[in-house]
């Protein structure tokens, strides 16, 4: 672990893997829930957990590098399913890359389940894990100077469904009309780390 000072009231805690920073969010948010941690924001990343607003980081930064964070506990069963055409415009070149069918491609990814790693990018934007490896995929040599929201896509080892039309350099294997971020919901993003999530196949259009 190594912790980083951000500014005069933030840390950025770097760790060597995705299961060590979801561990050590899952131990700051019950420091905070319990009240032993003042802390404004804590927002976890691929290998990495930012606390902004904190009210004595080089204490913190002290304890945390003096104690051990205890593994996080099994996540919860309740899961998230996301209808998806698998109609996506990269569908083929992600089947030549995996050596498989395009069908293949849409049996694999649906038969998986995803887990949200953490969240950024845009918001309601979750990058899913849970793909093995072997199936990374290299994000797109050229980016789309415009992604419609809904898309499903996959780069590196993740899956992301884009939340709102943006540029992005993600393949596109599919789409979904399910809303992931609505301002007028509590909470507005429909997916925070931690979220189980499937992709339920239905018909092309």
């Amino acid at each position: 672990m190594r912790v980083l000072p951000v500014g005069d009231d933030a840390l950025l805690v770097e760790v060597s893997s995705g299961e060590e920073a979801r561990a050590l969010h899952t131990e700051l948010l019950r420091r905070r829930a319990e009240g032993a941690l003042s802390v404004r924001e804590i927002v976890p990343a691929a290998r990495t957990v930012l606390l902004d607003g904190l009210t004595d980081p080089a204490r913190l930064a002290t304890e945390l590098t003096t104690s051990e964070v205890p593994p996080a506990p099994p996540r919860a069963r309740e899961t998230v399913e996301l209808p998806v055409r698998y109609d996506g415009p990269d569908l083929a070149d992600v089947a030549a890359h995996w050596g498989v069918s395009p069908e293949e491609v849409a049996r694999i990814h649906a038969d998986t389940e995803f887990s949200v790693a953490f969240c950024g990018f845009a918001p309601g934007f979750g990058y899913l894990t849970g793909l093995p490896q072997s199936y990374d995929v290299p994000r797109r040599a050229t980016p789309r100077t415009s992604v419609p929201a809904g898309a499903v896509a996959l780069a590196g080892p993740y899956t992301g469904v884009y939340p709102r039309s943006s540029p992005g350099g993600w393949q596109l294997i599919g789409s979904t009309d399910t809303v992931l971020w609505d301002h007028t919901r509590v909470p507005a993003a429909l997916l925070s780390p931690g979220t189980r999530v499937r992709f339920v196949p239905v018909g092309s259009s």
